[in-house]
């Protein structure tokens, strides 16, 4: 029998092993108690967007926390129910609004009634997946795993401004086993470059390494410009779409950074995805498996094992009767299935 209070170091990992943690304390109705939060990084413990994420789910489920301050290494989280209705929260900087979201998402799904959410704050950060990423590659296989979801952008927030808004709607649902082994043919592909306040050449060069690198035609670049006011900022993302999955890699740009460097962080990451045949990148990996454990199983290839997929499934495993495997194919990458025990 799993015991009341699970309790995690959380020198194993970053943010996510304590966003994990809510989520599935929440779900569970098991007590959270986390030490050593984010202890590993430059800036160890709750940052705003953390903070943001821990008061957020505390109010969803109506918890009582211990240790929900700035700086704080150490929390204690005991979940009530789950409660739909309409919420707001801001996060007050350019933290990351994605990662709010991805927190209370999974305990929102379970609610009696539906959830709408607004999050503010940073809605394309380099240390998180962009609205994008959630919108076109995340939640079609979340919606296909049976979650009924709708993602809206309002407003851009680019760091370090900040000042960006999402809101999403959330229908009681249950998940379904998801195999996703190969990501099908290729359907279309495409570069878009996100461009506020800044000069016309970054994004010409970041397009112009992706027709380098990528052989890109003309009509596959996308450039977007937006109000200068929500800017600085610059985002490149690659777009694959094929017929199980779609695909999106980012790169964001940064004052000491050149932008060919930007677009050769994306274009790495995309042509590692593609050299291994795998069905989904890392990061799409990663946050798969807390849904896909939740959905009771499930299996899909990805190029490796990365840090956050290793800590998500030590913390997963602690919390649900699930065991989660991973093997290395012989044709190469890797192969992560997850079943009920």
């Amino acid at each position: 029998m799993k015991q009341d209070v699970i309790e995690l170091d959380g020198a194993i990992g970053g943010g996510q092993v304590l966003r994990s943690g809510l989520s599935l304390a929440m779900v569970t109705g098991l007590t959270l108690r986390i030490k050593n939060i984010r202890a590993r990084r430059s800036r160890p413990g709750l940052m705003r967007q953390h903070l943001t994420a821990v008061l957020a789910a505390a109010h969803v489920c109506g918890a009582t926390v211990q240790g929900a301050e700035l700086g704080s290494q150490n929390l204690l989280f005991e979940p009530g129910p789950i409660q739909g209705g309409e919420y707001r929260f801001a996060i007050g900087t350019a933290g990351s609004c994605t990662l709010v979201l991805q927190t209370l998402l999974p305990a929102l799904l379970r609610a009696p009634t539906t959830s709408r959410v607004t999050i503010s704050g940073g809605t394309h950060n380099p240390l998180a997946p962009p609205v994008d990423f959630l919108q076109r590659a995340w939640l079609p296989l979340l919606r296909r795993m049976g979650a009924r979801v709708e993602l809206n952008l309002i407003r851009y927030g680019f760091v370090p401004a900040g000042g960006g808004e999402v809101e999403a709607f959330i229908q009681p649902s249950d998940l379904q086993a998801l195999q996703l082994m190969q990501c099908g043919k290729l359907l279309e592909k495409r570069a878009i470059v996100l461009n506020a306040g800044l000069a016309d050449q970054v994004s010409e060069r970041e397009f112009k390494r992706v027709r380098q690198r990528l052989g890109f035609t003309q009509a596959q670049l996308f450039p977007i410009d937006i109000d200068p006011q929500q800017g600085p900022g610059n985002v490149l993302m690659l777009e694959y779409v094929h017929a199980q999955v779609t695909e999106v890699f980012s790169a964001f740009g940064m004052t000491t950074v050149r932008a060919e460097a930007v677009a050769d962080e994306a274009i790495n990451q995309a042509m590692e995805w593609q050299g291994t045949d795998t069905a989904v990148g890392e990061h799409l990996a990663d946050q798969l498996l807390l849904p896909m454990a939740l959905a009771g199983g499930g299996r899909f290839t990805t190029p490796h094992m990365s840090e956050h997929l290793h800590s998500n499934t030590t913390v997963i495993q602690r919390f649900l009767p699930v065991v989660i495997e991973s093997r290395v194919r012989e044709e190469g990458g890797l192969l992560v299935e997850c079943r009920r025990v």
